[in-house]
Order: structure tokens, then sequence, then C-alpha cells
């Protein structure tokens, strides 16, 4: 029997040198590119392969490998531009039908650019779907490659030798070790895809109009004023020139090698452009165009179609409707934006979805004198996001902190892993759109959110992300971030020279949740020895984490010009964050400024604030995210007495081939014994509810809060991605605004928190482990001083539309 062709096979992957490829089914029409691609296969290649020499396949083998069943018998292949560059494919044994004998080919050329990992890991998806248990490789010993490819997979394996052949056995059940690697190589081939588009060796611009103000010669005249380290090559049907460059009638003409390309042109030509594109060899398309999918259906066919083409060439794509991107680095110089300004250098990473506002983003970004080391504007994001910049920012060492202008989030439990990752040592400040209807703006590809607005919030802060309000905060922030170091604790110390200052800094502080230090108002006649040893004094204190330092002109008489350089003396000299109102002004003022070798601001240069609230409120924010990276990320429990085998026996039976399924109480409670859940009477205390879900976008999710109709209608829940870590489920307890109540609120016995932490780990694992269980809502659950007692349950089970996207095989 054949099984129906499993669309759901197909994907496009990257691969470790950036490039990408597309992987789909084999199919019996494949037999000509099959043929061609053996006969492009090197003696040894095949040799390997199939232990013999085999300079050609006969009909008959080419039918026996193009027809499968997708079942019994399965093969992927790898393709780039239309071309079989690889195959893996696997057969079951007779005898043992969950295991399958697994055997792949790369083509010489595309060696060494991990296809091999990730055919291994995609067939070993799709063989786990169709019920295959265990792989068996037949290796020979010299074929080092592929043994070694075997065995860096993280899979638990077995090896013997038998005649001279190495055998190794596999099991596909995915491991902790096997994650680890996917997620490794994830990152690495995402890391380097962006790395290519950021430090080209020569652009092309196409579309370069002779015509001012144009779209094509505003780029093409911003990449030629921000000096572009390599050529830059316009095309044009008929000018001979552009802005002064000798321009060619197409991207083929250009007699040298191009790697990035800035395409302009109409949206119905962009299609024949990345043909061209591709035949030209280029590495990644910036797509400013519009007319995608911000106009419609039509156009959003036409943005799906440029992704698939520039993917199966192996390019990566900006855009569409997008304002560029830029690199700061001294050996690129890369302005490859519309925006007619560009800061300098600096230490921040700027993602942006919307084109628009980039061009006001960046000229706010060089009005307060902060330095980018790289800006993104990916428009429509319809291939690279800002998940793909945040893989890069990771391993760029030019990089201290990142900030993100989001309107959607195409793969937000991803994003919340690479968060979570990269925030450990680069922070993450993020403005987020569409808090109102958590909507998508039209041409993105993404899916709107079903959280409320605080509960992504929440998320957001589960994974060290700090989210602010609005992008003037987004400044505040980022101010701190990339010139001062991270506070050790929420104690600060206020300097100032004015009593209305000081106070306003002082109330907004103690707002905040901030410990201040007794206040020291040096009075209007303060001058820099009084400054300067008050702020000694500060700094040396063990006692103090921050200061906030507060000047402004006497309202008679001058004042003293030596201020600003012993703030900055002191700053510079001390471990500790300093921020400052300094003459109303705002960003990084010359005089609270340490110099770079550019002229821009550098590490241990003093931010200033127009107002005293705005330095306390950005120091907060700082604040916060130090006590996050500062708390173990704590450890996932592994309970012995859960049995997940029965338990998915008794979903799948219950679930059988349709859905929604609401369960009834006692087989609900069935199911959560299984996870040593008991329901149980007796137990007084505070009534909780807790509440396992599923979501389509962040997947398995749990929420805790007080039983009550007031905590309900001021929606107190807290919210966090499944599983938890047993610190994530402490913090989650007392994340909720009446934690207090189960704390000990005035004079009360304080309940049971391990009890309740249990339950929360163990409830969490259960939606982890079980995509199947749309909602499980636990209600209520007594909690008190001797432990918990789960009263009632309700369960509903739907099938998901996919496996969990953590054991799924990476791809874009």
């Amino acid at each position: 029997m054949t099984e129906r062709y499993p669309d759901q096979w197909e994907a496009d992957v990257v691969l470790s040198d950036g490039g990408t490829a597309h992987l789909r089914p084999i199919r019996p029409e494949d037999a000509d590119l099959l043929r061609t691609f053996h006969a492009r296969l090197s003696p040894e290649s095949i040799y390997y392969r199939f232990f013999s020499p085999r300079p050609q396949l006969s009909d008959r083998e080419i039918e026996h490998f193009t027809t499968v069943d997708y079942d019994r018998r399965a093969a992927l292949i790898a393709t780039i531009a239309g071309e079989m560059v690889a195959v893996v494919r696997y057969d079951r044994l007779a005898d043992r039908t969950e295991t399958a004998e697994v055997a792949f080919l790369v083509e010489d050329a595309h060696q060494g650019r991990g296809l091999g990992a990730v055919l291994l890991e995609h067939i070993a998806a799709a063989a786990r779907e169709r019920g295959v248990r265990r792989f068996v490789a037949s290796v020979l010993p010299d074929n080092r490659r592929m043994t070694r490819v075997f065995r860096e997979a993280g899979y638990r394996a077995e090896q013997r030798f038998e005649e001279g052949v190495i055998e190794l056995v596999l099991d596909l059940e995915p491991t902790d070790t096997s994650l680890e690697v996917m997620s490794a190589r994830e990152h690495r081939a995402e890391s380097r895809s962006i790395q290519r588009l950021l430090f080209p060796r020569s652009v092309a611009v196409i579309g370069a109009s002779r015509a001012e103000h144009s779209v094509g010669q505003t780029v093409l005249r911003n990449l030629l004023a921000g000096d572009f380290s390599g050529p830059v090559y316009p095309v044009h049907p008929t000018a001979v020139a552009v802005a002064g460059v000798r321009a060619y009638a197409s991207v083929l003409e250009i007699p040298d090698d191009v790697d990035l390309a800035v395409v302009a042109v109409r949206a119905d030509a962009v299609h024949e452009v990345v043909e061209e594109c591709a035949g030209k060899g280029v590495r990644g398309l910036v797509v400013v165009s519009s007319g995608f999918g911000e106009v419609g259906e039509e156009g959003r066919a036409a943005q799906e179609q440029l992704v698939r083409l520039a993917r199966a060439y192996g390019m990566r794509v900006v855009g569409p409707n997008c304002l560029g991107i830029a690199n700061t680095d001294s050996d690129v110089r890369l302005n490859a934006t519309l925006a007619p300004t560009m800061p300098g250098r600096g230490p921040v990473g700027f993602f942006s979805q919307s084109g628009a506002l980039g061009i006001a983003i960046l000229q706010r970004t060089a009005e307060r004198g902060l330095g980018l080391s790289t800006f993104v504007s990916a428009g429509n994001r319809a291939d690279v996001s800002g998940n793909d910049l945040m893989q890069y920012w990771e391993e760029d060492p030019a990089t201290r902190a990142v900030l993100l202008y989001l309107e959607s989030l195409g793969n937000p439990r991803k994003f919340a892993r690479l968060a979570r990752r990269l925030g450990r040592h680069k922070p993450i400040v993020a403005v987020k759109s569409g808090r109102s209807t958590q909507g998508v703006p039209i041409g993105h590809a993404a899916r709107a959110l079903t959280l409320p607005d605080h509960a992504v919030s929440a998320l957001f802060e589960q994974a060290g992300v700090i989210r602010v309000e609005d992008l003037t905060e987004l400044f505040d922030v980022a101010q701190v971030l990339a010139y001062q170091p991270l506070p050790a604790g929420d104690r600060i110390a206020i300097i100032d020279n004015s009593n209305s200052l000081g106070l306003l800094a002082q109330d907004e502080a103690v707002a905040l949740g901030l410990e201040v230090r007794p206040r020291i108002d040096l009075g209007p006649r303060a001058d820099a020895d009084d400054y300067e040893a008050a702020l000694a004094g500060a700094l040396d204190d063990d006692t103090v984490d921050a200061v906030v330092a507060l000047f402004t002109p006497p309202t008679i008489g001058g004042y003293d010009v030596r201020v600003p350089e012993r703030i900055l003396r002191l700053a510079t000299e001390g471990r500790k964050p300093i921020v400052a109102t300094y003459l109303g002004t705002e960003g990084m003022p010359a005089d609270l400024r340490v110099t770079g070798p550019d002229g821009m601001a550098a590490e241990g240069s003093v931010p200033s604030y127009t107002a005293p609230e705005d330095a306390v409120r950005a120091l907060a924010y700082v604040i916060r995210y130090a006590r996050w990276r500062r708390r173990p990320p704590g450890r996932m429990p592994v309970f012995e007495d859960v049995d997940r085998a029965k338990a998915r026996e008794l979903v799948a039976a219950w679930l059988g081939d349709g859905g929604p399924v609401e369960v009834a109480p006692e087989q609900a409670a069935e199911l959560l014994a299984c996870y040593g859940i008991g329901l149980a009477g007796g137990t007084d205390g505070v009534a909780t509810r807790i509440v396992v879900r599923e979501d389509p976008s962040f997947g398995a999710l749990i929420s805790f809060g007080i039983a009550d109709e007031t905590a309900e209608l001021l929606e107190d829940r807290a919210y966090r991605l499944s599983p938890l870590a047993d610190a994530e489920a402490a913090e989650m307890i007392r994340a909720i605004r009446t934690a207090p109540l189960l704390l000990g609120h005035r004079g009360a016995d304080p309940v049971n928190l391990g009890a309740l932490e249990e339950l929360l780990l163990r409830a969490s694992r259960l939606g982890y482990d079980l995509p199947e269980v749309a909602r499980l809502e636990l209600n209520p659950v007594m909690v008190g001083r001797s432990g918990v007692a789960v009263r009632a349950v309700t369960l509903t089970l739907e099938r998901p539309l996919g496996p969990r996207p953590e054991l799924e095989p990476r791809h874009l």
C-alpha cells in the first residue's frame, strides 16, 4: 500500500555555511534528477554508499529508488536551484518492522555543508511518524565522515564490527543530547546565514533609477556615502551610469561576483530578478520593493513565491517592503537602507519590522548618540526574522545589547527559547506593538496571538526579555545597558542639587519598588568638589548598588562646568551604574561621554535624561533584568513515579480519530494519577486555580492564580511556558499580586509552598508531554499549611496540528 505523498515532510533548511536547501520526499518523476545526481558523484562517494563500483544506475534501480510507499520505504532528497544534491532513505527490515536500514549520500561538491546531519534529522522525524523506532546503518570503516554524522547526532547508539563493516544501531527516541545537537546546528547555521548578509564583499542595487529620490537611487547613494568597503554595482536596463557609477543592464552582466543584491524594482518584476540573482550566485537578497503581502491576497501569494524561489536557490531574504540593512563595522561600512541618517559605531544590535518607522528609529538613535553594531529592518518578515538576528547577535562580539521593535511573532516559542539563552549574557529590550488587539499587520507571515497581552509580557519576563512600553523607554533603557555595568541589587543613591528634582526621583523609585538610600541633597550652590565627594562616597558604599546623579543650573548665577568631568571620571573608575539628569539633556551628551576613536560614546559614558523620573524608570528596568540574570535558571525535576507511556495510551484511546473530546472527571483523574497528582478533599486553606493548555503560538502553557472572582476580574494570573524548572515554579507563585494570601498575610499561617510548587511542576510536565491536552483545569486546588488538595478537574483533549516544535527537525 502506498501512503499519500507526505507534503508535511517538505522543508526549507539552512546549511552550516548559511546557504539554504529544499528538502522533500522523493517521487517517481525524480528519475532524471537521480540519474544526473549519480553521474556527478565521485567513484569514492559511490563506493562508500554501495560498497562496490557503480558508475551508473540501471533503469530498474532508478525505479526502485524513486518509487517508495512513504511507510515501509521512504526517501528525502535535498535540492538547490532545482538540482538534487543529496538523498537519504530508510527501508524497514522485514522481520523487525520497528527497525529500518538508513543510508544517505551527498554530492561531493556539497559535502562539508552539514547536509548529512540535516538529512538524518529529518528522516528520523519522518520515520518516528511512521512508527519506526530504530535505525541500522552499515558504514565502511574508511567512511569517517558518515560515521561522524551518525555518532554526533546525539541518539543512543550501539556499534559492532562485522565482516569489515561497522554497524550502528540508533534509538530514534529524542534525548537531551539529540535535542541539544539539533539546537546547536540550528544556531550555527542561522547565525552564519545572517553573517553572510551583513558582511558582503560586493553589493548590486537592482532598480537603481536615475530619478532623484527614487528608492533604488536612494539606496545606491547611501551605500556610496557610507563608504562601503567593496564594489557597488547599479543595475539599470538602459542607463550607462547611475550616480556616477557604471551601471549594468542585468545582474548577470556584472563581471565580478555579487554577494548581496538590494532589489528595488516593481513587485511584478521581482520574480525575474530573483532568477537572475540565482544564476549569478548571489548569496542574499534585501527586497525594499513594496506591493507584496501588505496589499492583499495576490501580493501575499507573490511574497510566498518570492521566498520559495530564493530559498530554493540557496538565498535568504530580508523583506519585502523593508527599509534595508546596515553594518557599522569598519571593515564593511554597509548602509544598504533608505534611511538618510545612520548612527555611528556602537554596541547595540537593532531589529525592526516596520520599514516606515525604521527611518524615525535610526534618526532618534543618532540624536541620542547611541551607537549601533548592526541594523536590520525586516519589513513583512517573510523570511529573515528577529529570531535569526538573535542567533547571530549571540555570537557577535561587537553587540552587547539587543533592541527589538516587534509587530508580530512568527515563532513565539522559539523566540522565548532563544531569548532565554541570549539574555543570560546579553540583554534584550523589546517593544511589542498591538497590545490592544494582539493582531498581525497585513503582510506579515505570522498568526495573531491568542493570549492576553499581560500573559505575553509574563512569558517575555520568563525569558529575560525587558519589555518596555514605547520607543522612548526603549532608548532610555538601551543607554544604560550599552555603556554602564549591571547593578548588583536594587539599592540606589540619589545625589542632587535641587530638592524638587531629588524628591521626584525618590517618589518614582519608591513607586517602582526600589530601595532608596538616604538622599544626598547638595543644594543649589554645589560645585564639582561636592559632587565628586558625594559620588565617591556612594560608589564606595556597600549598601548602594546604583547612583542617580541630578544636576540642574541654579536659578541665580552660573554653575561649575567641571561637574560633568568629575561624574564621568568616577563612572569610568567604578563598577556600579550611574545615570544622570544633566542640564535637561537627553542621550549621551558630549560632557558625559567617554569618546571612542570614531568620536562615538564608549563604555563608561553616562546616559542623561530630561526628567529624573525617566532616569529612575530606565534604571529600574535594568535592575529587574539584572535580578533575572543573577537568579539560577533552576533544574528540570525528574519524577520517578510518572508513567508517561500509560498516559499516552489513555489519551490515544480517549481521543481516537476525532476530537475535541470532553473527558469525564473520573477518567481525567486516572490521567492525573499517571503524573502523581491525586484528587482529594479535606485540606482547608486558600483556593487556587491551575490551568494547563496548548496554545497555538506558544505551545504548552501553565497559568496559576487565586480561585475567586476578584482575581479573575483583575486577571491576576501568572503564565509560564511548560515544562517548568523548579526555580520558575517558585517564582510563579510569588508573581501574582495576591501572593501575600499564600505567604502569611496579616498573621495567617503560610501555606505549604513546597507542595504547591511540586504540583505546578507535575502539571506543567503533563501538559508538555501530552500536546493533545488542549485544556486541563484544576479548580479549586486547596492550599494549606499541611499540603495541597485538588478538589475538581476538567479536561479537554484535541488532536494537535503537529509534533512539539522542540522535537521537530529544524527548518525555516
